[in-house]
């Protein structure tokens, strides 16, 4: 044949080139060889190349000496928490140390590693002796593993498609990442749109640490050039215009499709050689004169039409191997897939042979075979007849069930699709009970899920999955959809009286203690009808969660009477968890009232025993007992107590308690005038919980609001107040809030307004009284007494103020202590002036002892208003100014200047001296750094004790220096060194 006459191609398949990703290869390894540690995301649909960029980045780490260990998730897997890791680390053992060089800790991974055991130290002993369970296993692995990586170091850890992976999975790889090990790099892929709504790629959110680098890279569809290169390098010569056109069409850029389109095409007599404009050859599509379609329409139009075709080519044995394979769903050994096809031992392997040479199947471990990608094995499944199918699902489940120990969650998926429903509902409650009792609840809610989707599920059967349920999906990280899935199963028909009430129970606390949500107590009370005393235990337990309310729902009184109801109830019954339970609101409604044995009982609770429940319950308490303490004052026992629970984390498992000792450390940062540190652990806890309603109201908003006041950014402050406020209402955590907004209106001289949002609507005096929480140091009972000082009600101002002192006498509040001390020299202020000075020095004093000098410095700067000697106003205010700018506290340093004024000192011009040229002056500093935060001109005057019209020339000097807008300066930058 001529040039022009369509010779036959070599039937040769040339593999596929690697064309297109040369900007994210070298940004991935890049990442990795620069700044180790590091963490990189590679993101993309299925089949965009997120395996084969892994593959040709590893294949350049390698040849630069990294070392580089992959693991991946798969859909229909076991529940074996950790398994991606495990499987990854397997191959470290060429690269082991000694083990008696390895840390002891690494021992830990002896049982779940058994080919490694000989080159592992021997497996450690528990740090609390006969401790089991769940969450202590997990901090072994955890440590275990980092161990391990450091010691084959410089190493990447790869794990593919982390959308797929269990939960157990995704709390190693987010501890790791969030504190990589020294010189490891880790490298995770995922498809986006797999991840639940909104959820992050590991569950939760992660910020790299200092020195920790990375990239996140999303990877797209391919072009015209990239399958040119690809089609060039398969087919041995240049593709016509043409034909990339129709590739590209039928394949959307996916470079699965694209590979498997161009395997099938190279050999086939449907492309020709023709000549080329340019004098050189291409290689279209064959066209035949009597029907020029006739050659496009035989091209697949679909990946299911290619695997169809290149299966067709296969003799019968290696034909049923890939029909089987595609029936298992995941890779499979050879004796697997022999049973599975019904071949012996000599076709098998034959046919294996067949399949791989194909590049119908690859292999994907040492014995192990399956499809390229899942799209591959879905189009052969969904291409078999239904018998082939039935016969193939058949098979499988009678070779898995021989297996020990058996694969439940496959037998069940094979019982399943065999139609047989009543042995599904077993195996399938079997695989949930399994994947619950190693931690992977994703795995065991999907399960249960599935479960409860059938219809006329009998009693027995509803009374063992929806509790199971209702336990899987709470301890999720994603609130809506946790509270929306236990409603669901609270709908569901024929559920037995008690378990709902059960369930009930469980989606209150949840709307409670992770979703803020406080009518998670009308769920408590109608979960307690339900459940009655025919079953005390449940009520007992269901008491205790009433008996700790922070709420105006109940009295302290009310909350007494409800836990000794349930001690009562208990009587005759041995059930530890409900007497804990009920042991901890006591100690709860104890540290309300500050009691002084509080800290007796917290010390006398078990911080070593073989239960860990003992000690997730201990961990509990004290954490619990954190926002008491620095309620009343106890600012260095909250602080201790912090720690403790921090360092007890890792041995119990309850990661709902890092959300609170995260909002606790703030609280504490604020209060100890850790400003700055408060900021960023603010900025932190949202991006590690974008979700937790904490960071939105509660005192997280609250410490907002006091930084804004003090910033003289009122309508901020009255922002994050009104938040607290709305979604709060009277509650415990909302005391600051409330006084703070009454501050506000006391500062604009609205006294009538500041007592209504102290009374009326909500009465919060009146609340303090119920909840008897007189010690908490909120300042709430001063702004009440000023408030009152301010609407001549002297008389109710000195019986508020001795109420407090009475309800606090012996009282272990210092915090209290300081407020009494507080509201004696507000009471003194006009009648007695020394006083008052020596109340207001008490007070400071006292917030000294505590640890919080912003409180001290108010009471300093009060103390120091009580004097008429105005040298001695100016002696005194020295300490309140300097803490006050030390703490960026702009509108009380303002404020304290300007009494400074009045006392006749010159104080420095925070204009500064002439000359400064485009350089800002410091009073221009002052006014960039309000601007920046969104201060409008009257809020700058009212800080800085200016005029409007001072205020208009420094804005318009700002600006211009800076070449900026207000817009501009508002939305990118924030107050500046």
């Amino acid at each position: 044949m001529d040039d022009h006459g369509g010779r036959t191609l070599s039937s040769e398949a040339r593999g596929c080139a690697f064309a297109g990703r040369t900007v994210e290869v070298r940004a991935l390894v890049d990442a990795v060889s620069e700044t180790r540690p590091a963490v990189i995301l590679v993101e993309g649909e299925a089949g965009i190349g997120k395996s084969r960029l892994v593959t040709e980045a590893s294949a350049a780490l390698g040849a630069d000496g990294l070392r580089v260990l992959v693991g991946g998730c798969h859909p229909l897997r076991e529940p074996l928490a950790y398994g991606p890791v495990i499987d990854a680390l397997r191959r470290v053992g060429p690269w082991l140390p000694p083990a008696q060089r390895l840390g002891a800790s690494a021992g830990a991974l002896a049982p779940l590693l058994p080919d490694l055991a000989d080159a592992l130290p021997a497996e450690p002993p528990p740090a609390v002796p006969g401790a089991s369970g769940p969450g202590v296993q997990r901090f072994r692995v955890v440590s275990a593993v980092r161990t391990l990586l450091e010691a084959v170091a410089p190493v990447a850890l790869v794990v593919e498609d982390v959308h797929w992976a269990d939960e157990a999975t995704l709390e190693l790889l987010l501890l790791l990442a969030r504190d990589m090990p020294a010189d490891t790099a880790m490298v995770l892929t995922y498809r986006a749109e797999d991840l639940p709504a909104g959820a992050p790629v590991l569950g939760a959110p992660f910020r790299r640490s200092p020195g920790t680098g990375g990239v996140e890279i999303r990877l797209g569809p391919l072009g015209e050039a990239e399958l040119r290169a690809m089609a060039r390098d398969v087919l041995g010569g240049e593709p016509a215009p043409e034909l990339v056109r129709t590739l590209l069409e039928r394949s959307g850029g996916l470079p699965l499709v694209i590979e498997e389109d161009l395997l099938s095409l190279a050999g086939s007599p449907r492309l020709e050689r023709v000549a080329g404009p340019g004098g050189g050859d291409l290689i279209t599509l064959a066209d035949s004169p009597a029907d020029a379609d006739a050659a496009v329409l035989r091209v697949p139009r679909s990946l299911r039409e290619v695997l169809a075709e290149r299966r067709g080519r296969l003799g019968p044995d290696a034909a049923a191997l890939v029909d089987a394979a595609a029936v298992l769903a995941v890779p499979a050994g050879e004796a697997l897939l022999a049973r599975a096809a019904g071949l012996d031992e000599d076709r098998t392997a034959a046919a294996l042979q067949e399949a791989v040479a194909a590049a119908v199947l690859r292999q994907t471990g040492p014995d192990t075979y399956g499809f390229a990608h899942v799209l591959a094995q879905e189009a052969v499944y969904d291409g078999l007849p239904g018998p082939v199918r039935t016969r193939n699902h058949r098979r499988v489940l009678a070779a898995l069930e021989t297996r020990n120990p058996p694969p439940l969650v496959q037998i069940a998926h094979h019982t399943r699709a065999l139609g047989d429903r009543a042995a599904w509902l077993l195996r399938a409650q079997e695989a949930a009970d399994g994947a619950a009792g190693v931690g992977d609840h994703g795995t065991a809610a999907a399960l249960l899920g599935e479960i409860l989707e059938q219809p006329d599920l009998t009693p027995e059967q509803l009374g063992r999955a929806a509790p199971a349920m209702a336990y899987a999906v709470s301890v999720g990280t994603e609130y809506t959809a946790t509270a929306a899935a236990l409603r669901r199963i609270l709908r569901l028909p024929g559920l037995p009286v008690p378990v709902r009430g059960g369930i009930r129970s469980s989606l209150g606390m949840f709307l409670i203690y992770q979703a803020g949500d406080l009518s998670g107590e009308e769920e408590l009370l109608t979960a307690l009808a339900e459940v009655g005393e025919g079953d005390p235990v449940s009520a007992a337990r269901l008491l205790a969660l009433l008996g700790v309310s922070e709420t105006g729902r109940f009295a302290l009184a009310e909350q007494r009477a409800m836990v000794e109801r349930g001690y009562a109830l208990l009587a005759g019954h041995q059930d530890p968890r409900a007497r804990s339970m009920l042991d901890l609101a006591r100690l709860f409604l104890l540290a309300i009232a500050a009691d002084p044995i509080v800290p007796g009982l917290l010390a006398s609770l078990p911080r070593e025993d073989a239960d860990v429940q003992v000690l997730q319950g201990t961990a509990m308490v004290i954490c619990g007992s954190i926002g008491r303490s620095f309620a009343v004052g106890n600012d260095a026992r909250a602080a201790a107590a912090v720690a403790e629970t921090r360092a007890m984390a890792p041995r119990i498992h309850l990661p709902v308690l890092d959300l609170y000792l995260d909002c606790h450390q703030i609280v504490l940062d604020w209060q100890a005038g850790r400003w700055d540190d408060a900021a960023h652990g603010l900025a932190a806890f949202h991006e590690r919980h974008p979700h937790s309603p904490l960071g939105s109201g509660g005192l997280l908003a609250t410490v907002r609001g006091l930084t804004a006041a003090a910033r003289g950014l009122t309508a901020q402050a009255a922002g994050d107040f009104g938040e607290v406020l709305t979604r709060g209402g009277l509650h415990l955590d909302s005391l600051a809030a409330a006084a703070g907004t009454a501050r506000l209106q006391l500062a604009r001289h609205e006294p009538e307004t500041a007592w209504r949002s102290l009374t009326d609507p909500l009465d919060f005096l009146g609340f303090l009284a119920r909840k008897e929480a007189w010690a908490y140091a909120w300042d709430l009972v001063p702004t009440a007494v000023e408030t009152l000082l301010a609407l001549d009600r002297a008389d109710e101002a000195q019986a508020l103020a001795a109420r407090h002192a009475t309800a606090t006498e012996g009282r272990d509040a210092p915090g209290a202590v300081a407020e009494h001390h507080l509201c004696r020299g507000l009471l003194l202020r006009a009648t007695d002036p020394d006083g008052a000075m020596a109340a207001f020095d008490l007070a400071a004093a006292q917030w000294i002892g505590i640890g919080r000098p912003y409180r001290a410095a108010l009471a300093a700067e009060h103390a120091a208003r009580t004097r008429t000697d105005p040298a001695e106003t100016i002696t005194r205010l020295a300490g309140p100014v300097t803490t006050f700018e030390q703490l960026g506290a702009t509108s009380d340093a303002a404020r304290c200047h300007h009494l400074l004024r009045e006392a006749g000192r010159a104080t420095p011009n925070p204009r500064g001296r002439a000359g400064y040229g485009d350089r800002l002056s410091p009073r221009e500093v002052q006014v960039r750094d309000l601007l920046a935060s969104g201060a409008t001109n009257k809020e700058i005057a009212a800080i800085l004790f200016l005029s409007p019209r001072t205020v208009e020339n420094h804005v318009a000097r700002v600006l211009a220096k800076l070449s900026t807008t207000r817009a501009d300066l508002t939305r990118t930058s924030g107050p500046q060194d």
